[in-house]
């Protein structure tokens, strides 16, 4: 069964869709000052926040959901199709899901419903006549986990149309995890360099629609071949080689493509101690031998780490290269790490591409990954 992408719709700190897409090809670092928190207290300064509520300064509850609502009601109108007449199921992939609003709840006393901590209250306030809405927790490859899941169903013949969609806000005990694993507060995140300081968070939402081939009418955004997925248990946080190679090979078995296919990675690219030689590791043991290799980037230096939406955020950028033919630089990337130089690692300036197959690649706490295979016909 072939699987079309036929509409698509993300929100970071960089703005919409369009937005942010002008401004990764501009090598733009949307980072500043950390909002809402104790900056001395949890050892975080930075992040890269989402500017909504009314410029007054006070937190917006619910904010997730309103971003996701957006993203699914965009992708929906994007790809034109109809609810009212064809079973649209949604699927949410996240790692916190409204874990902000319960911090909140429990310090502040601001109360919150518990029925709006599930993310279908939100969906439907743009989407009533969805068949379901259902939510996967699977840290920062969840939006990779709601595409398989996704494709799954429609397989099945469970739906017409799924809505994949990602989403995830900064919270506090988040931020204070990360504090609390360096010495000093992260100036920027810079995945791949060399002396890179850590991680910093992201924020925003993506959402895509998928439809049988057979179904989908008008210009599609991709072709998506098919996601590989493994849980390896290696460790709470740290990523293992073995368990990023099964899930790559598996997404190749699936969709159906050869490692010298693949034109293109999005890295998970974190900026961390342990994600960045890791990954590098895998991606040289995957495509050695390949000719030259994929050209290789990603997007965290410009719009942080997004967690929940980072994969379906990673796949959009991805098909507007594979369309356009110009991949953005790696924000932040100026010195590779030593176990990066096998890698065509895109730097300083877009570079041209004139491949057709994308892999985007998602990793998560507990070692959940999720690697995604896109086509674009020219």
């Amino acid at each position: 069964m072939r699987v079309a992408i036929t509409g698509g719709e993300m929100l970071t700190c960089l703005g919409d869709t369009a937005a942010t897409l002008t401004a990764l090809a501009k090598g733009a670092d949307g980072s500043g000052p950390l909002r809402f928190y104790d900056t001395d207290r949890i050892n975080v300064t930075r992040g890269y926040h989402i500017e909504d509520g009314d410029g007054g300064g006070d937190e917006p509850l619910l904010r997730t959901g309103r971003w996701l609502a957006a993203c699914v009601r965009g992708a929906v109108r994007q790809a034109g199709i109809d609810p009212s007449v064809q079973r649209v199921s949604v699927v949410v992939g996240t790692g916190l899901r409204e874990l902000r609003a319960v911090e909140r709840w429990a310090l502040d006393g601001v109360p919150v419903r518990r029925r709006d901590l599930h993310f279908d209250a939100a969906v439907r306030e743009v989407l009533p006549e969805a068949v379901e809405v259902l939510t996967v927790s699977n840290a920062c490859s969840a939006a990779g986990h709601a595409l398989a899941l996704a494709q799954d169903l429609l397989a099945a013949g469970e739906a017409d149309a799924v809505v994949a969609a990602g989403c995830d806000a900064m919270s506090e005990s988040m931020l204070t995890m990360m504090g609390r694993v360096v010495d000093a507060p992260t100036p920027a995140l810079q995945p791949f360099q060399e002396g890179r300081a850590g991680v910093l968070l992201g924020e925003g939402a993506a959402a895509v629609v998928l439809q049988r081939a057979e179904d989908a009418h008008g210009t599609w955004l991709a072709e998506l071949l098919g996601t590989g997925l493994s849980c390896d248990a290696h460790h709470e946080t740290a990523p293992d080689v073995a368990g990023i190679v099964a899930a790559m090979r598996d997404a190749h078995e699936r969709a159906g493509v050869r490692p010298q296919d693949v034109g293109l990675v999005l890295a998970h690219g974190t900026g961390t101690a342990l994600n960045d030689p890791t990954e590098a590791a895998a991606l040289g043991e995957v495509f050695a031998g390949a000719g030259t290799g994929p050209l290789v980037t990603g997007i965290k230096g410009s719009v942080g780490h997004t967690s929940g939406s980072a994969a379906l955020m990673s796949l959009l950028v991805a098909a507007e290269a594979l369309r356009t033919g110009s991949v953005p630089a790696t924000t932040g990337l100026r010195t590779p790490i030593a176990e990066a130089a096998g890698l065509r690692l895109v730097t300083g300036e877009p570079a041209a591409c004139d491949a057709r197959v994308a892999q985007v690649n998602a990793f998560g706490f507990g070692g959940v990954n999720a690697v995604s295979v896109i086509r674009v016909d020219g």
